[in-house]
Formats: C-alpha cells, structure tokens, sequence
C-alpha cells in the first residue's frame, strides 16, 4: 500500500492546474479510506453461504410452544424469517421430520407433536406449513433445506406422544431402544428402504433446495451400555468387524439416500453436518491433530471422507462447537483439516452461537468473529451455518448487531452444486 501512495504523491507533484490538483486530491482521499478499512480484512464474498439450523425437536426454535392455531403458527415463522433475512441470512435449514413424524402432511408419518402438542394432531384450520415455509422464504430469495433425522423415531420413550398409527407401532420389529430412546435398526433392510420413501416423498412434492441430516447416525455411545445390534451382527455381519459392519450399514443409507434425491430431483442437494471430528490423528495419519472422545468414524459408524470421495454428498457441514485454541479440538485446527478434506465438495463451518456468553472463552461476541474471519480467510471454506435460532433471538452479545452490521451488510448468494 505505500508504494502505491508514494507514486500518487509523486504524480500529484506534477499536476499544476488547481481544480485538476483538487480532483486529484479527492481520488486519493477516497481510495487511501477504501484501502484502510479493508486493510488487513478478507475479501468480500458474493457466493457464500449463511445459514442458520431452525430446531423443532423439543421446540428448541420453533415453534415456540406447539399449538393448534395455524395463524399462530405462520405468524411465529414469519416472525423468525424476517429477522434472519434482516441479519443477511440466505439459507434456512429447518427441521421438518425431528423424530419419525412430519411437520407437513404425510401418508407416511404422523404430525409432530412438537408442532400441534399431540403426535398425530393437524392445526387448524389445516394448511401445510411446509409448503408455507417454502413459499414464504422463497419469496425472500432464501434457500430452503429440510433437515431430517433418518434414524431417531422416540425423542423419549417415557413420555412421547406416540400416535397408534406411527411406524414405531406398525413395524416393532425394524426398531431398537437405546436409552431414553427409540432408533430405527440401521442394519435393517426394510427400515433404510421406509426412510429413502419418505425422504424420496418430501423430494417429490416440494421444492426444498436441499435435503439436510445432521450427526446423529448410531447413537452417541452410553458409558457402560453398549448398542444393542449383536443379534443383528451375528445375523448379517457378513465375515466384518463389528465396527465396519456398522460403517456399512451408514453407507449403504447414505448412497441409497443420494439416489433417490438425484432420481427424483437432480438439482436438490443432499448435505450432512455431522460432528467435528471426523477421526483423530492417532488413530488414522489422515485424522486432524485433535484428541476427541467420540469420532465419527469410530463412535457413530459415520465415514464422511468416504461420503465426499464417492460423490455420495453435495456439501459437508462439519459442527465446530469448539474455541479457537481449546486443548482437545481447537476449532482453527479443524477448518484446516476440513478444508484439505472435501474432495472438491461445498464446506460449511458449523458455529455454536448459542455458545456466546456462557463461559470465559465465549464470554463476548468476539469469539464468534474470529471464528468467521478464519472462515472467510479460507479459500476451500465456502460459509457458514449458526446453531440456533434460538440465540438470535436471544441476541447475546449484540449478536445480531455484529453479525449485520459487519459481516452480512453486502447480499451473497447461496453456493452453487460442484
């Protein structure tokens, strides 16, 4: 920057006439402020993606409280909306199936009950939020991912609304219960061919950009309790390792859910945000520098790197919860790792907003910004997403503020298939 200052003194020197001197003067003033207030700053981004996961299992985000009333409903949502869109948000991921149920009209699942308070209850009047949701963010020029979860079916077994005509009721035999919980047999046949259907179904009625599954594949382990498959694996285990016996069986609802989404609609995506570590480096030379407990790869049966390798996957949104420099998983160890990591893939951070003002690393806003300003620093990340909804609202730290003012003041597209 002082060379090119030093050439337009230079030059300046040489101009005699007084209002070409003045001109001259006015360029230089305008451009030495345009170079100090990028000075330093990532470039400006016109593709990115801004996103942000809208929870409705246990009404983390919406709704607020289940009701009947669709006017309530749709005004809440809208309520939601205009907020991010006022923040520069240009994706919504919403949490559509959170637990075997629908938050639209199914011939496969029930109503949620997170939406109407009883599983199996319509709003009324009866409208179709999903398709409302949609429209209503379409309009905004805002993408829309349907985000579900293909193997949760109880939220908990001891005080879930379960309709008489839920699958859990229907097929007992394709179901385990792990905890508090009930999960569809992973290694079961006819379970993986009913969540491709209604996957394949939500493809095929609505015009959702994306289809979006977060990181809940097998279970997060339970000290103690080990997942009860061994009846299974005797079964079918097919000469594997109990552990790659369980990654085939991920795979195998990965590729088959890939298939159904191209078959039926080519342009939708199929994303995943699974958790931030997908193997540690003492366990495999091409895990990150990171001394996680659980992994993906060796705890929930996940292997991401073989999912972006395979083309199995449009985009991976790793979920890096975690501070810049924390002992176990220090987050600017982790984008680097997934940067490297993507095989040509769309890569979008996870950021735990909901983590600001909670401790004394996330004590302020600042945390967050140093995350994002790594994000935009790296070539190979193209955005970000924020957990949750619920913190904008909140607006910890002046949140939304930061975010708009600073980070989101220009429009972005959301990025293109590669």
């Amino acid at each position: 920057m002082e060379c090119i200052i030093i050439v337009m003194l230079q030059c300046c020197r040489q101009l005699n006439h007084s209002i070409v001197r003045h001109l001259f003067f006015s360029i230089l003033f305008v451009s030495l402020m345009s170079c100090l207030h990028s000075f330093g700053q990532p470039a400006i981004r016109t593709t990115e993606m801004r996103a942000v996961w809208i929870a409705t299992i246990d009404n983390i985000d919406w709704p607020e409280r289940p009701t009947i009333n669709s006017e309530e409903l749709k005004a809440s949502f809208i309520r939601l909306l205009d907020l991010h869109q006022s923040n520069g948000m240009n994706t919504l991921i919403v949490q559509i199936r959170p637990s075997a149920d629908a938050l639209y009209p199914s011939a496969y699942e029930p109503w949620s009950q997170w939406l109407t308070g009883k599983q199996g209850q319509p709003p009324v009047p009866l409208f179709d939020p999903l398709e409302f949701m949609i429209s209503e963010t379409h309009k905004r020029g805002m993408e829309f991912h349907a985000w579900l979860n293909p193997y949760r079916a109880v939220f908990n077994i001891y005080n879930a609304s379960i309709a008489p005509d839920h699958v859990t009721k229907l097929h007992p035999d394709w179901f385990v219960t792990y905890g508090d919980k009930k999960y569809f047999d992973p290694s079961n046949k006819d379970a993986q061919q009913y969540v491709v259907d209604v996957v394949k179904d939500v493809v095929q009625r609505y015009k959702v950009d994306a289809i979006h599954i977060d990181d809940y594949f097998y279970p997060y382990p339970i000290p103690g309790k080990p997942f009860p498959d061994a009846a299974a694996y005797a079964k079918y285990g097919n000469n594997l390792s109990l552990e790659d016996w369980r990654r085939s069986n991920v795979d195998s609802i990965i590729y088959q859910l890939h298939t159904a989404i191209k078959q039926t609609n080519p342009g939708c995506q199929f994303g995943v945000s699974p958790f931030g570590v997908w193997r540690n480096i003492d366990k495999d030379p091409r895990g990150s520098k990171t001394k996680a407990g659980p992994t993906n790869y060796d705890y929930l049966y996940a292997d991401i790197l073989l999912w972006l390798q395979k083309g199995w996957v449009d985009y991976v949104a790793p979920q890096l919860y975690w501070e810049i420099g924390h002992k176990v998983a220090p987050f600017e160890v982790l984008v680097d790792w997934w940067s490297k990591n993507t095989y040509g893939k769309n890569c979008y951070i996870g950021l735990a907003i909901y983590r600001t003002g909670t401790n004394k690393a996330w004590s302020d806003s600042s945390q967050l910004t140093r995350q994002m300003d790594l994000i935009r620093q790296n070539p190979n990340i193209q955005g970000m997403i924020f957990y949750s909804s619920k913190s904008f609202e909140k607006n910890r730290g002046g949140l939304n503020e930061v975010i708009r003012l600073n980070y989101f003041n220009t429009p972005a597209d959301p990025p293109k298939i590669k």
